[in-house]
């Protein structure tokens, strides 16, 4: 249910249910997970890159593998929990969205480090139409995104936002070209994975603490974190080249 390959130093994976417009089931989302990890642990991986087809980033969740599950099931084995497998991840995981990214499409972009659409893109939290609401951090992160009031509208009711719109409201980090998305995404994660893996782990750590944290304690372990990289080689050598007026060389 996906796909994956390695290009350059960018490890790839690519949502595989086209029929129905890559609904988020169960087994792929073991599946996502568990190429994430692997991922994570390849030294040969320095980003990563999720994406899906033209039309659709993933519609949403498996309604026909969710809808006669109970409360007490639901309770005792949280089916969400597995989806939750990218928070783990420690290097950067770009989402390459293109078509629909609604309800947990949306809320697995989300999830990402940021977000690259394409112009055909929309994404939308549409879970009220079925007497539900987000599950998987929609109500947390979209609000964060875009603020109360329209993410509000939005989750009330179902309706969905488009490449620019979501562009203006900071939902994604840039809109290209839907034939160019791929190659600008690759492009993007190869820049990152040519960077000191250990700085840019540690700025991704402390970019999601600005959203976990007071802001006092952001800048604390933000002040930690800078510190603690004049104890790598990666900071001399970056700092060297740029005095030498070189290319820095990131072993």
């Amino acid at each position: 249910m996906i796909l994956s390959e390695i290009i350059g130093r960018v490890g790839v994976i690519r949502l595989n249910r086209p029929e129905v417009m890559n609904a988020l089931c169960d087994r792929l989302m073991a599946d996502l997970g568990a190429q994430l990890l692997a991922y994570d642990a390849d030294p040969a991986v320095g980003a990563m890159v999720i994406t899906g087809s033209d039309k659709a980033f993933a519609a949403g969740a498996d309604i026909k593998e969710m809808k006669d599950r109970t409360f007490p099931e639901t309770l005792l084995h949280d089916f969400i929990a597995p989806w939750e497998t990218i928070l783990q991840v420690k290097k950067p995981v770009i989402a390459a969205v293109a078509g629909v990214a609604l309800g947990g499409g949306c809320e697995l972009a989300m999830m990402t480090d940021f977000i690259l659409a394409a112009d055909n893109a929309k994404f939308g939290q549409p879970e009220i139409n079925l007497g539900v609401i987000p599950g998987a951090g929609g109500t947390q992160r979209l609000t964060r995104a875009l603020g109360k009031a329209r993410s509000m509208e939005m989750i009330l009711t179902g309706r969905l936002m488009g490449a620019e719109e979501a562009l203006a409201a900071h939902l994604v980090a840039r809109v290209v070209p839907l034939a160019d998305l791929q190659a600008e995404a690759l492009k993007t994660a190869e820049k990152i994975a040519s960077l000191s893996p250990v700085a840019v782990q540690m700025a991704k750590k402390a970019v999601n603490l600005a959203f976990e944290s007071h802001l006092s304690e952001g800048v604390r372990s933000e002040r930690v974190l800078f510190l603690s990289l004049f104890g790598t080689k990666h900071q001399q050598e970056g700092m060297a080249a740029f005095v030498e007026k070189r290319k820095a060389r990131f072993e």
